[in-house]
Protein backbone atom coordinates (compact mmCIF):
# COMPACT_ATOMS: atom_id res chain seq x y z
CA UNK A 1 0.00 0.00 0.00
CA UNK A 2 1.37 3.32 -0.99
CA UNK A 3 2.02 5.94 1.93
CA UNK A 4 -0.15 8.76 1.77
CA UNK A 5 1.27 12.07 0.97
CA UNK A 6 0.67 14.95 3.09
CA UNK A 7 0.35 18.38 2.26
CA UNK A 8 2.79 21.04 2.30
CA UNK A 9 1.90 23.87 5.20
CA UNK A 10 2.36 27.34 3.89
CA UNK A 11 5.47 28.00 7.24
CA UNK A 12 7.10 24.81 6.62
CA UNK A 13 10.09 26.12 3.93
CA UNK A 14 10.28 29.36 6.17
CA UNK A 15 10.69 28.05 9.54
CA UNK A 16 13.72 25.54 9.03
CA UNK A 17 15.26 25.66 11.56
CA UNK A 18 12.35 25.78 13.84
CA UNK A 19 10.43 22.74 12.15
CA UNK A 20 11.84 19.93 14.39
CA UNK A 21 10.95 21.67 17.73
CA UNK A 22 7.26 22.28 16.38
CA UNK A 23 7.03 18.51 15.43
CA UNK A 24 8.18 17.53 18.11
CA UNK A 25 5.69 20.13 20.48
CA UNK A 26 2.74 19.31 18.44
CA UNK A 27 3.44 15.27 18.83
CA UNK A 28 3.80 15.24 22.30
CA UNK A 29 0.16 17.15 22.89
CA UNK A 30 -1.60 14.90 20.37
CA UNK A 31 -0.52 11.78 21.58
CA UNK A 32 -1.22 12.99 25.30
CA UNK A 33 -4.78 14.00 24.56
CA UNK A 34 -5.17 10.07 22.42
CA UNK A 35 -3.48 8.55 25.24
CA UNK A 36 -6.00 10.23 27.65
CA UNK A 37 -9.15 9.54 25.56
CA UNK A 38 -7.67 5.50 24.97
CA UNK A 39 -8.15 5.17 28.91
CA UNK A 40 -11.14 6.66 28.88
CA UNK A 41 -12.47 4.01 25.84
CA UNK A 42 -10.99 1.29 28.02
CA UNK A 43 -12.36 2.18 31.17
CA UNK A 44 -16.32 2.50 29.21
CA UNK A 45 -15.45 -1.04 27.81
CA UNK A 46 -14.92 -2.62 30.98
CA UNK A 47 -17.84 -0.74 32.73
CA UNK A 48 -19.87 -1.75 29.66
CA UNK A 49 -18.73 -5.60 30.09
CA UNK A 50 -19.52 -5.15 34.12
CA UNK A 51 -22.82 -4.85 33.25
CA UNK A 52 -23.40 -7.01 30.58
CA UNK A 53 -21.54 -10.06 33.33
CA UNK A 54 -23.92 -8.83 36.19
CA UNK A 55 -26.95 -9.28 33.87
CA UNK A 56 -26.00 -12.48 31.48
CA UNK A 57 -23.42 -14.32 33.81
CA UNK A 58 -22.45 -16.86 31.20
CA UNK A 59 -22.77 -14.89 27.74
CA UNK A 60 -18.68 -14.28 27.72
CA UNK A 61 -18.88 -18.02 26.95
CA UNK A 62 -20.17 -17.81 23.71
CA UNK A 63 -19.34 -13.81 23.43
CA UNK A 64 -15.51 -13.08 24.16
CA UNK A 65 -14.49 -16.16 22.08
CA UNK A 66 -16.25 -14.66 18.95
CA UNK A 67 -14.93 -11.45 20.00
CA UNK A 68 -10.94 -12.64 20.08
CA UNK A 69 -11.60 -14.39 17.12
CA UNK A 70 -13.18 -11.85 14.74
CA UNK A 71 -10.40 -9.19 16.47
CA UNK A 72 -7.21 -11.38 14.87
CA UNK A 73 -9.33 -12.01 11.81
CA UNK A 74 -9.45 -8.01 11.36
CA UNK A 75 -6.30 -7.41 12.81
CA UNK A 76 -4.65 -10.14 10.15
CA UNK A 77 -6.31 -9.00 7.20
CA UNK A 78 -6.56 -5.01 7.46
CA UNK A 79 -4.00 -3.96 10.24
CA UNK A 80 -1.29 -6.87 10.28
CA UNK A 81 1.45 -4.47 12.39
CA UNK A 82 -1.06 -3.90 14.88
CA UNK A 83 -0.89 -7.63 16.67
CA UNK A 84 0.71 -7.86 20.07
CA UNK A 85 1.69 -5.60 22.69
CA UNK A 86 3.13 -2.62 20.07
CA UNK A 87 6.42 -2.33 22.42
CA UNK A 88 8.11 -4.73 19.87
CA UNK A 89 7.16 -3.13 16.65
CA UNK A 90 8.53 0.24 18.20
CA UNK A 91 11.69 -1.07 18.97
CA UNK A 92 12.06 -2.59 15.20
CA UNK A 93 11.43 0.69 14.01
CA UNK A 94 13.92 2.57 15.93
CA UNK A 95 16.15 0.45 14.23
CA UNK A 96 15.33 1.32 10.37
CA UNK A 97 13.57 4.52 11.02
CA UNK A 98 13.63 5.63 7.63
CA UNK A 99 12.09 2.84 6.51
CA UNK A 100 9.56 2.52 9.18
CA UNK A 101 8.25 6.03 8.40
CA UNK A 102 6.94 4.97 4.98
CA UNK A 103 6.00 1.31 6.67
CA UNK A 104 2.92 0.07 8.37
CA UNK A 105 4.54 -0.79 11.83
CA UNK A 106 4.12 3.23 12.85
CA UNK A 107 1.29 4.25 10.63
CA UNK A 108 -2.14 5.99 11.23
CA UNK A 109 -3.49 2.69 9.70
CA UNK A 110 -2.22 0.25 12.23
CA UNK A 111 -2.34 2.87 15.32
CA UNK A 112 -6.05 3.19 14.82
CA UNK A 113 -6.12 -1.22 14.40
CA UNK A 114 -4.33 -1.38 17.71
CA UNK A 115 -7.12 1.11 19.36
CA UNK A 116 -10.12 -0.62 18.22
CA UNK A 117 -8.51 -4.43 18.82
CA UNK A 118 -7.54 -3.53 22.38
CA UNK A 119 -10.91 -1.86 23.40
CA UNK A 120 -12.64 -4.48 21.70
CA UNK A 121 -11.02 -6.45 23.88
CA UNK A 122 -11.09 -5.09 26.93
CA UNK A 123 -15.30 -4.80 25.60
CA UNK A 124 -15.62 -8.76 26.22
CA UNK A 125 -13.14 -9.41 29.14
CA UNK A 126 -9.97 -9.21 27.92
CA UNK A 127 -7.17 -9.37 29.67
CA UNK A 128 -4.87 -6.90 27.64
CA UNK A 129 -3.54 -3.50 28.78
CA UNK A 130 -3.21 -0.34 26.86
CA UNK A 131 0.20 0.76 27.97
CA UNK A 132 2.36 -1.17 25.25
CA UNK A 133 -0.53 -0.22 22.61
CA UNK A 134 -0.60 3.82 23.68
CA UNK A 135 3.55 3.18 22.98
CA UNK A 136 2.83 2.45 19.24
CA UNK A 137 -0.03 4.56 18.78
CA UNK A 138 2.23 7.46 20.56
CA UNK A 139 5.47 6.91 18.00
CA UNK A 140 3.11 6.40 14.92
CA UNK A 141 1.46 10.10 15.88
CA UNK A 142 5.02 11.28 16.45
CA UNK A 143 6.24 10.20 12.84
CA UNK A 144 2.71 11.62 11.35
CA UNK A 145 3.41 15.10 12.81
CA UNK A 146 6.88 14.62 11.89
CA UNK A 147 6.14 13.50 7.99
CA UNK A 148 3.31 16.90 7.80
CA UNK A 149 6.30 18.86 8.90
CA UNK A 150 8.46 17.63 6.61
CA UNK A 151 10.95 17.03 9.25
CA UNK A 152 13.04 13.66 8.89
CA UNK A 153 11.78 10.63 10.90
CA UNK A 154 15.00 9.24 13.32
CA UNK A 155 15.11 6.74 15.88
CA UNK A 156 15.02 9.52 18.62
CA UNK A 157 11.53 10.67 17.21
CA UNK A 158 11.08 7.53 17.56
CA UNK A 159 11.70 6.63 20.83
CA UNK A 160 10.70 10.29 22.16
CA UNK A 161 7.14 9.29 20.85
CA UNK A 162 7.39 5.60 22.86
CA UNK A 163 8.51 7.19 25.83
CA UNK A 164 6.28 9.54 25.84
CA UNK A 165 3.68 6.89 25.14
CA UNK A 166 4.47 5.22 28.72
CA UNK A 167 4.55 8.44 30.73
CA UNK A 168 1.00 9.62 29.35
CA UNK A 169 -0.66 6.31 29.77
CA UNK A 170 0.43 5.61 33.25
CA UNK A 171 1.02 9.61 34.52
CA UNK A 172 4.92 8.31 34.99
CA UNK A 173 7.43 11.03 33.39
CA UNK A 174 10.31 9.43 35.07
CA UNK A 175 9.24 5.93 33.95
CA UNK A 176 8.94 7.07 30.55
CA UNK A 177 12.18 8.28 30.30
CA UNK A 178 13.53 5.33 32.01
CA UNK A 179 11.78 3.24 29.59
CA UNK A 180 13.52 4.73 26.66
CA UNK A 181 17.13 4.49 28.09
CA UNK A 182 16.54 0.75 29.34
CA UNK A 183 14.26 -0.83 26.19
CA UNK A 184 13.61 1.30 23.52
CA UNK A 185 16.98 2.75 22.80
CA UNK A 186 19.89 0.23 22.11
CA UNK A 187 22.66 3.41 22.56
CA UNK A 188 20.90 6.51 24.40
CA UNK A 189 22.91 9.67 23.60
CA UNK A 190 22.83 13.52 25.23
CA UNK A 191 21.09 14.64 22.01
CA UNK A 192 18.07 11.95 22.27
CA UNK A 193 17.86 12.37 26.23
CA UNK A 194 16.94 16.06 25.68
CA UNK A 195 14.25 15.52 23.41
CA UNK A 196 12.83 12.29 25.17
CA UNK A 197 12.63 14.47 28.44
CA UNK A 198 11.57 17.55 26.37
CA UNK A 199 8.43 15.52 24.77
CA UNK A 200 8.07 13.04 27.92
CA UNK A 201 7.66 16.66 29.64
CA UNK A 202 5.11 17.86 27.31
CA UNK A 203 2.99 15.28 27.16
CA UNK A 204 2.74 14.92 30.85
CA UNK A 205 1.83 18.43 31.27
CA UNK A 206 -1.24 18.01 28.65
CA UNK A 207 -2.39 14.90 30.39
CA UNK A 208 -2.26 16.34 33.56
CA UNK A 209 -4.40 19.19 32.54
CA UNK A 210 -7.05 16.90 30.94
CA UNK A 211 -7.36 13.77 33.14
CA UNK A 212 -5.82 16.04 36.60
CA UNK A 213 -2.76 15.07 39.05
CA UNK A 214 -3.60 11.63 40.10
CA UNK A 215 -1.50 8.73 41.07
CA UNK A 216 -2.21 5.40 38.99
CA UNK A 217 -3.02 3.05 41.89
CA UNK A 218 -3.25 5.78 44.52
CA UNK A 219 -0.93 6.36 47.31
CA UNK A 220 0.47 3.50 49.09
CA UNK A 221 1.03 4.22 53.12
CA UNK A 222 1.66 0.55 54.06
CA UNK A 223 5.44 -0.33 55.28
CA UNK A 224 7.64 -2.97 56.52
CA UNK A 225 10.36 -3.50 59.23
CA UNK A 226 13.38 -3.73 57.55
CA UNK A 227 13.97 -7.25 59.16
CA UNK A 228 11.12 -8.54 57.30
CA UNK A 229 12.55 -6.86 54.25
CA UNK A 230 15.70 -8.96 53.77
CA UNK A 231 13.51 -11.89 53.54
CA UNK A 232 10.52 -10.59 51.48
CA UNK A 233 12.57 -8.65 49.11
CA UNK A 234 14.90 -11.66 47.60
CA UNK A 235 11.37 -13.89 47.75
CA UNK A 236 8.94 -12.05 45.99
CA UNK A 237 12.60 -11.24 43.44
CA UNK A 238 12.95 -15.12 42.72
CA UNK A 239 9.00 -15.90 42.94
CA UNK A 240 7.91 -13.21 40.50
CA UNK A 241 11.03 -13.68 38.75
CA UNK A 242 10.42 -17.10 37.76
CA UNK A 243 6.61 -16.45 37.70
CA UNK A 244 7.62 -13.39 35.00
CA UNK A 245 10.11 -15.55 32.70
CA UNK A 246 7.47 -18.66 32.76
CA UNK A 247 5.28 -16.25 30.95
CA UNK A 248 7.76 -14.63 28.20
CA UNK A 249 9.11 -18.00 27.62
CA UNK A 250 5.64 -19.35 26.52
CA UNK A 251 5.31 -15.69 24.56
CA UNK A 252 8.72 -16.44 22.91
CA UNK A 253 7.78 -19.89 21.99
CA UNK A 254 4.44 -18.86 20.33
CA UNK A 255 6.31 -16.20 18.12
CA UNK A 256 9.15 -18.92 17.00
CA UNK A 257 9.24 -21.96 18.60
CA UNK A 258 9.24 -25.07 15.85
CA UNK A 259 8.03 -27.39 18.68
CA UNK A 260 4.78 -28.91 17.17
CA UNK A 261 2.22 -27.91 19.25
CA UNK A 262 3.42 -24.48 18.70
CA UNK A 263 3.44 -24.69 15.03
CA UNK A 264 0.04 -26.24 14.58
CA UNK A 265 -1.09 -23.46 16.84
CA UNK A 266 0.42 -20.76 14.73
CA UNK A 267 -0.99 -22.80 11.93
CA UNK A 268 -4.75 -22.09 13.18
CA UNK A 269 -4.72 -18.57 14.13
CA UNK A 270 -8.72 -17.59 13.75
CA UNK A 271 -9.11 -20.84 16.21
CA UNK A 272 -6.12 -20.66 18.12
CA UNK A 273 -8.11 -16.92 19.06
CA UNK A 274 -11.23 -18.20 19.45
CA UNK A 275 -9.92 -21.01 21.90
CA UNK A 276 -8.03 -18.20 24.12
CA UNK A 277 -10.91 -16.18 24.14
CA UNK A 278 -12.54 -19.27 26.06
CA UNK A 279 -9.97 -19.25 28.14
CA UNK A 280 -10.68 -15.65 29.89
CA UNK A 281 -14.29 -16.46 29.67
CA UNK A 282 -13.86 -19.33 31.61
CA UNK A 283 -11.42 -17.84 33.87
CA UNK A 284 -13.11 -14.65 34.30
CA UNK A 285 -16.00 -17.19 35.46
CA UNK A 286 -14.07 -19.02 37.94
CA UNK A 287 -12.39 -15.93 39.60
CA UNK A 288 -15.70 -13.95 39.66
CA UNK A 289 -14.89 -11.52 37.49
CA UNK A 290 -11.43 -10.36 38.76
CA UNK A 291 -9.31 -11.79 36.15
CA UNK A 292 -11.23 -9.37 33.32
CA UNK A 293 -9.89 -6.48 32.29
CA UNK A 294 -6.75 -4.84 33.00
CA UNK A 295 -7.44 -6.11 36.70
CA UNK A 296 -6.72 -1.71 38.26
CA UNK A 297 -9.04 -2.00 40.66
CA UNK A 298 -8.72 -5.13 42.30
CA UNK A 299 -4.50 -3.95 42.39
CA UNK A 300 -5.55 -1.15 43.86
CA UNK A 301 -7.38 -2.66 46.67
CA UNK A 302 -5.17 -4.75 47.38
CA UNK A 303 -2.33 -2.15 47.67
CA UNK A 304 -4.53 -0.42 50.06
CA UNK A 305 -4.34 -3.32 52.32
CA UNK A 306 -7.53 -4.63 51.19
CA UNK A 307 -8.78 -8.50 50.49
CA UNK A 308 -9.37 -10.50 47.37
CA UNK A 309 -10.21 -14.29 46.17
CA UNK A 310 -6.43 -15.89 46.19
CA UNK A 311 -7.60 -16.98 42.98
CA UNK A 312 -7.07 -13.45 41.76
CA UNK A 313 -3.18 -13.59 40.49
CA UNK A 314 -3.43 -17.70 39.39
CA UNK A 315 -6.26 -16.16 36.90
CA UNK A 316 -5.07 -12.98 36.13
CA UNK A 317 -1.99 -14.98 34.59
CA UNK A 318 -3.70 -17.80 33.03
CA UNK A 319 -5.82 -14.82 31.85
CA UNK A 320 -3.12 -12.25 30.08
CA UNK A 321 -1.42 -15.57 28.81
CA UNK A 322 -4.52 -16.52 27.01
CA UNK A 323 -5.21 -12.96 25.62
CA UNK A 324 -1.58 -12.53 25.03
CA UNK A 325 -1.41 -15.54 23.06
CA UNK A 326 -4.33 -14.83 20.91
CA UNK A 327 -2.51 -12.77 18.52
CA UNK A 328 -4.80 -9.54 19.04
CA UNK A 329 -3.97 -6.57 19.81
CA UNK A 330 -3.27 -5.54 23.42
CA UNK A 331 -0.55 -4.63 26.31
CA UNK A 332 0.70 -6.79 29.19
CA UNK A 333 2.02 -3.61 31.02
CA UNK A 334 -0.74 -2.93 33.67
CA UNK A 335 -2.08 -7.41 33.20
CA UNK A 336 1.68 -8.12 34.48
CA UNK A 337 1.34 -5.28 37.29
CA UNK A 338 -2.23 -6.90 38.47
CA UNK A 339 -0.53 -10.78 38.24
CA UNK A 340 2.17 -9.14 40.76
CA UNK A 341 -0.48 -7.90 42.71
CA UNK A 342 -1.63 -11.41 42.49
CA UNK A 343 1.61 -12.80 43.58
CA UNK A 344 2.02 -10.24 46.19
CA UNK A 345 -1.52 -10.85 47.51
CA UNK A 346 -0.47 -14.91 48.58
CA UNK A 347 3.04 -14.35 49.60
CA UNK A 348 1.25 -11.96 52.22
CA UNK A 349 -0.67 -14.85 53.42
CA UNK A 350 2.60 -16.60 54.57
CA UNK A 351 3.26 -13.67 56.43
CA UNK A 352 0.05 -12.45 58.26
CA UNK A 353 1.79 -10.19 60.70
CA UNK A 354 3.25 -8.19 58.50
CA UNK A 355 1.81 -5.11 56.04
CA UNK A 356 0.09 -6.59 53.02
CA UNK A 357 -0.03 -3.67 50.97
CA UNK A 358 3.83 -3.00 50.81
CA UNK A 359 4.45 -7.09 50.25
CA UNK A 360 1.86 -6.62 47.17
CA UNK A 361 3.94 -3.73 45.81
CA UNK A 362 7.02 -6.18 46.46
CA UNK A 363 5.27 -8.75 44.39
CA UNK A 364 4.51 -6.22 41.37
CA UNK A 365 7.98 -5.33 40.92
CA UNK A 366 9.20 -8.87 40.90
CA UNK A 367 6.43 -10.50 38.66
CA UNK A 368 6.84 -7.08 36.49
CA UNK A 369 10.73 -7.34 36.15
CA UNK A 370 10.54 -11.04 35.42
CA UNK A 371 8.18 -9.94 32.17
CA UNK A 372 9.74 -6.95 30.95
CA UNK A 373 13.27 -7.69 32.53
CA UNK A 374 13.58 -3.95 32.58
CA UNK A 375 14.90 -3.53 36.64
CA UNK A 376 15.56 0.22 36.59
CA UNK A 377 12.05 1.11 34.57
CA UNK A 378 10.28 -1.39 37.00
CA UNK A 379 11.49 0.38 39.97
CA UNK A 380 10.77 3.88 38.85
CA UNK A 381 7.10 2.89 37.59
CA UNK A 382 6.15 1.39 40.61
CA UNK A 383 7.23 4.41 42.92
CA UNK A 384 5.47 7.16 40.47
CA UNK A 385 2.47 4.89 40.21
CA UNK A 386 2.09 4.45 44.25
CA UNK A 387 3.71 7.78 44.92
CA UNK A 388 5.95 5.40 47.12
CA UNK A 389 9.42 6.82 47.88
CA UNK A 390 10.24 5.10 51.46
CA UNK A 391 10.50 1.52 49.96
CA UNK A 392 13.50 2.91 47.35
CA UNK A 393 15.69 0.05 48.28
CA UNK A 394 13.32 -2.73 48.53
CA UNK A 395 12.15 -1.90 45.48
CA UNK A 396 15.66 -1.98 43.90
CA UNK A 397 16.99 -4.85 45.34
CA UNK A 398 13.50 -7.24 43.89
CA UNK A 399 13.84 -6.26 40.49
CA UNK A 400 17.75 -6.87 40.46
CA UNK A 401 16.58 -10.20 41.77
CA UNK A 402 14.12 -11.10 39.62
CA UNK A 403 15.80 -9.96 36.31
CA UNK A 404 18.37 -12.63 37.07
CA UNK A 405 15.85 -15.52 38.46
CA UNK A 406 13.76 -14.43 35.21
CA UNK A 407 16.68 -14.98 33.07
CA UNK A 408 17.29 -18.79 34.58
CA UNK A 409 14.02 -19.51 33.22
CA UNK A 410 13.80 -17.19 30.10
CA UNK A 411 17.17 -16.12 28.67
CA UNK A 412 16.37 -13.69 25.73
CA UNK A 413 14.23 -10.88 26.37
CA UNK A 414 10.26 -10.31 25.55
CA UNK A 415 10.28 -7.54 24.05
CA UNK A 416 13.50 -7.70 22.11
CA UNK A 417 12.49 -10.52 20.82
CA UNK A 418 9.71 -10.52 19.79
CA UNK A 419 11.00 -7.50 18.09
CA UNK A 420 12.76 -9.46 15.73
CA UNK A 421 9.29 -9.90 13.90
CA UNK A 422 9.31 -7.07 12.72
CA UNK A 423 12.68 -6.25 11.28
CA UNK A 424 12.36 -6.17 7.15
CA UNK A 425 14.68 -9.06 6.68
CA UNK A 426 11.86 -10.99 9.05
CA UNK A 427 8.54 -9.89 7.35
CA UNK A 428 10.63 -10.26 3.65
CA UNK A 429 11.39 -13.88 4.72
Amino acid sequence: MQAPRFPKLPFASTLPSARPRIAAVIGAILLSIVAVLFARAGEWAQMLFAILFRREPYAPLILTPLVFAGVVWATRRWFPAARGSGIPQVMAAGHSPTTAAKGSLLSLRSAAGKLFGTTALLLVGGSAGREGPTVQVSAALMVAVHRWLRVPVTAGVIIAGGAAGVAAAFNTPLAGVAFAIEELASAFEQRLAVLVMAVVMIAGVVSLGLAGDYVYFGAMAQRLPISDLFVLAPLAGIVGGVAGGLFSRLLIAMAGSEHGVFTAMRARPILLAAACGLVVAITGIVTEGSSWGTGYDTTRHLLAGGDASLLFGPGKFVSTLATALSGAPGGIFAPSLSVGAGVGQLLAALFPGDAPGAIVVLGMIGYFTGVVRAPLTASIIIMEMTADRTMVLPLFATALIADWASAKVCKPKLYHTLAKQFTPASQNA
